[in-house]
């Protein structure tokens, strides 16, 4: 099966260019990026992709194995990737008198031969693309032509005249980049003649064997909090082991969402799991966040008094020492929290099912089960319907492993969680009724969306009397991979009507505001 390298130098996009290529059919490897290389990387290796990174090729940033440019293979440099071609090459990159950030423009000039001409048929005259970069190419290395140039006047496509070596200056896995995958393609059928052949069949049967081989006949703990990404790995693991084996354990918080206990239970016992113990310690999570307002030390006093009691109930249900830890994590939960495939990438937040001692732990000892950490959201829900979960669970949106902890800005107590879970069941309920202009509900148009308590409160009327309400701020975003967001653009009625529903029924919010910030530059979660 044809396949296609990428050398991860820490970009919080590494795994979404792999994903991209994965879409079209072609098998992706992603390794650390100065990883050592046998001369040739393998028979059915196509090309290799440089990704971006957070760090500048003259300041210490990561350097491939010298024998990639040996090996005959077609390159692909991606932002840093490029630079690093360029210096390794003979060039000269120099730091932005202004950073290239954002949206901007590009032009590609026509011309070339060969596998350039190949190359280049994937990139329109003119496109916007998605660019994040503080340094440019000053001289190009030796062979190498600009073929398109930014509208701020810089270099951001190069070709070589003669080997297959390729670069451009800007993200083209990002939705955000007009064109992107036509740019991509170009590269894996049209550069390295790759044929399709990886679909979501073959990575259900290699990561079940793959469990089968490490896991064996020991038990197996899955955290599982009720969204997408724990059931589906839940179906996963029922479907690929012993029930007996499969233990899930689900904690009532006190920080979920509305009914959230009676659905955990219902849709994972029609997985067909035997062994779902619940606990319920919504006191015990109240009580470690009293005082805490910094959005870090709430998620790490939630990460750690989830080991506490993990710890405790594993204790109870007498699993040997030897049990694996299994964990719903996604590639986005690993990068943001600085995990990336290699050691490069950079710390955005902190994730308590990534960072947690306990997890480092069993990572360490090899005993620790991520079967969706390649995976992207949208990919997981092709992968839960391949394996039969409920469409209802399937379509449900990102939910944070620190629920309302992090949906509560500042401290959080029992009744802010009860306001925002009643307002946020008002506004989820709205949008599963509502329908866009094609006809689809806006839950369903919407990739995420979910409310938010303000710790400020706002004077309002409330019949002849003044009084102070909480301000809540409703979220809603569209996007393909949780990368990259957009805000969705509601129709003013929709947001009136919401608005005035949440605030006649939840008696204690006086105010409500809509969120207009994209990813990037905000997150998606305000915590």
């Amino acid at each position: 099966m044809d396949k296609i390298l990428i050398l991860d130098f820490g970009s919080q996009t590494t795994q979404l260019i792999g994903r991209r290529i994965r879409d079209m059919g072609v098998y992706t490897e992603i390794i650390p990026g100065d990883s050592a290389l046998a001369p040739e990387p393998g028979p059915d290796v196509r090309g290799i992709i440089l990704s971006g990174s957070p760090e500048s090729v003259y300041a210490g940033g990561a350097a491939p194995d010298k024998k990639v440019y040996d090996c005959g293979l077609p390159l692909l440099g991606i932002c840093y990737g490029l630079q690093r071609m360029t210096v390794d090459l003979g060039g000269t990159v120099e730091a932005l008198p202004g950073r290239e950030y954002g949206r901007i423009g590009v032009t590609v000039a026509e011309g070339g031969s060969g596998l350039a001409a190949r190359f280049l048929e994937g990139f329109r005259p003119s496109f916007t693309a998605w660019m994040s970069h503080g340094d440019t190419l000053t001289k190009l290395a030796p062979g190498f032509r600009e073929a398109g140039v930014s509208d701020t006047g810089y270099p951001a496509v190069l070709v070589h005249g003669e080997k297959p070596w390729f670069g451009v200056q800007f993200h083209p896995e990002v939705t955000h980049t007009e064109g992107g995958n036509e740019i991509l393609s170009a590269f894996v059928f049209g550069v390295c003649a790759c044929k399709a052949g990886w679909t979501m069949e073959h990575y259900v049967e290699e990561t079940r064997a793959s469990l089968n081989e490490r896991i064996g006949k020991s038990p197996v703990l899955l955290l599982v909090s009720g969204g997408v990404d724990s059931t589906v790995a839940g179906a996963l693991l029922l479907k690929t082991l012993q029930s007996d084996q499969v233990h899930l354990m689900y904690m009532d918080t006190g920080l979920m969402r509305k009914d959230e206990t009676k659905t955990v239970k219902a849709s994972l016992e029609k997985l067909g799991a035997k062994r779902l113990h619940i606990v319920h310690c919504e006191g015990e999570f109240l009580e470690a966040l009293k005082g805490l307002c910094e959005p870090e030390a709430k998620r790490r006093a939630i990460g750690d008094l989830f080991i506490t009691i993990q710890e405790r109930e594993v204790l109870r249900l007498g699993l040997p020492e030897h049990y694996f830890l299994a964990q719903g994590t996604l590639y986005t939960d690993l990068i943001e929290s600085g995990r990336g495939v290699g050691n490069k990438a950079r710390l955005i937040k902190s994730h308590h099912n990534v960072g947690s001692p306990l997890v480092d732990a069993k990572r360490k000892a090899g005993r620790l089960i991520e079967p969706l950490d390649k995976l992207y959201k949208d990919e997981v829900r092709r992968l839960g319907r391949f394996l039969g979960v409920n469409e209802e669970v399937v379509r449900r949106h990102p939910f944070p492993g620190p629920g309302l902890g992090v949906r509560i800005l500042g401290e959080v107590t029992g009744e802010k969680c009860g306001i925002l879970r009643e307002a946020d069941a008002i506004y989820i309920e709205e949008l599963k009724r509502r329908t866009d202009g094609e006809g689809r509900s806006l839950y369903d148009a919407i990739w995420q969306a979910f409310a938010v308590l303000l710790p400020i409160r706002s004077v309002g009327v409330a019949g002849d009397e003044r009084k102070y309400g909480w301000v809540l701020a409703l979220r809603a975003i569209t996007s393909s991979d949780g990368m990259t967001a957009d805000v969705y653009p509601f129709q003013i009625k929709d947001l009136l009507e919401i608005s005035t529903r949440i605030t006649n029924t939840v008696k204690d919010i006086g105010r409500v505001t809509y969120d207009i910030s994209s990813k990037p530059p905000a997150t998606i979660e305000w915590e």
